[in-house]
């Protein structure tokens, strides 16, 4: 199986956050776990993200609904975001390998839907904010 995203981050905690729960929309499937963990996966698409951090799901609630956005705004944005972030991967000199762990593989032919462009567009806005981290182009 091919990975959007294996691991967006993995930050090591001393607390973990929030409840379990678990939600189908269309042929997305979002899982939240204790501690955290996000799963957004698509089988018949082969591609999985995976959020582990701690405060992103409760931070979640507070940003406008998914239909706030439109697809074409959220596509740009990521294409941006993912961009700088695999730019800052690739640059372990200069950006700490904690924080930019590893590439984010997001295919620009491939239409991930609404659901994975909006979780994914709010992990980068949540992402800079909490690491104090500006990406071109960036709400922060």
């Amino acid at each position: 199986m091919k990975y959007l995203a294996v691991v967006l981050i993995v930050v090591i905690s001393l607390y973990s956050c929030d409840s379990g729960k678990s939600t189908m929309n269309g042929k997305n499937e979002v899982v939240t776990v204790p501690n955290d963990t996000i799963r957004i996966a698509n089988d018949e698409l082969e591609y999985e993200i995976i959020i582990i951090e701690p405060g992103f799901d409760s931070w979640m609630v507070t940003q406008p609904p998914k239909g706030h956005y439109g697809i074409s705004f959220l596509e740009g944005k990521n294409r941006n975001f993912v961009s700088v972030y695999n730019d800052r991967v690739r640059n372990s000199m200069k950006y700490s390998t904690i924080l930019y762990p590893q590439e984010i593989n997001y295919d620009l032919g491939t239409h991930y839907g609404l659901e994975v462009n909006y979780m994914l567009y709010n992990y980068f806005v949540y992402f800079q904010q909490k690491y104090k981290q500006k990406f071109i182009g960036g709400r922060y």
